[in-house]
């Protein structure tokens, strides 16, 4: 493994990039990196910027490699994958709901789609990738929804904006003042993208307004946990 002298400009390279190394792992036949991004990268990015970073700074040290055309890209965080859809399958048992009528609604609008597998990659030219998001959207100042056919119009709003950008929805579960959606994302997109994206349909179908506060959660999640990283740095 080079020493951390080749990866210093390296890292301030990837750093430029919003990508910050966290461990490495150099063995003959292949190279493992761990990084921490923020929510504006979307995977094929990350691929480039770490791949063609990499490829160049081996030339300038006089070590040219050619990497195979194929990657793996995996996004972790600190839960798995069960954890994650578990959580927001229980989001409406989980709270005590005085009014039943409102519970009932609820439970009709918790979706779970088992035709989306998660623990399985998206197959393309340059790899495979695993990245599933857990987003979650918070109703501005708290308000609360209560009625059944808002529930429907804003979920078939969800539904709608999956099918166009092609999200593969596992788990989604609508609370009165919140939105939790576990999904499969084009790899293509960034995290930001797929939230504002799920954001800006649904405040159209609401008359364009402005039903969301203006911050969301985008949490990455696989079948395993950063606590398999392993390296330096």
């Amino acid at each position: 493994m080079p020493t951390e002298i080749f990866f210093d400009p390296l890292d301030s390279a990837w750093k430029s990039d919003s990508l910050r190394r966290i461990a490495t792992v150099w063995e003959t036949d292949k190279i493992q990196f761990t990084f921490a991004t923020v929510p504006t990268v979307a995977p094929t990015l990350f691929v480039a910027r770490v791949k063609g970073r990499l490829q160049h700074e081996l030339r300038l040290s006089g070590t040219p490699v050619k990497f195979s055309r194929k990657v793996a890209f995996r996004g972790i965080g600190k839960n798995h994958t069960r954890e994650v859809t578990n959580y927001i399958h229980k989001q409406v048992e989980k709270d005590a709901f005085i009014d039943r009528r409102l519970l009932e609604i609820l439970k009709q609008f918790t979706v779970i789609d088992r035709s989306v597998a998660l623990d399985k990659p998206s197959e393309s030219n340059s790899g495979r990738y695993w990245y599933n998001l857990h987003i979650v959207l918070v109703v501005a100042n708290r308000r609360r929804i209560r009625l059944e056919h808002e529930f429907a119009k804003l979920d078939r709003a969800v539904q709608a904006t999956a099918t166009k950008h092609r999200y593969g929805i596992a788990i989604r579960a609508w609370m009165p003042d919140h939105l939790h959606v576990a999904l499969r994302g084009p790899i293509a997109e960034s995290p930001a993208e797929i939230a504002y994206a799920i954001m800006n349909n649904t405040a159209f179908a609401m008359g364009q307004n402005a039903i969301w506060q203006p911050g969301f959660y985008a949490g990455t999640f696989s079948e395993y946990d950063v606590h398999v990283v392993g390296g330096s740095h």
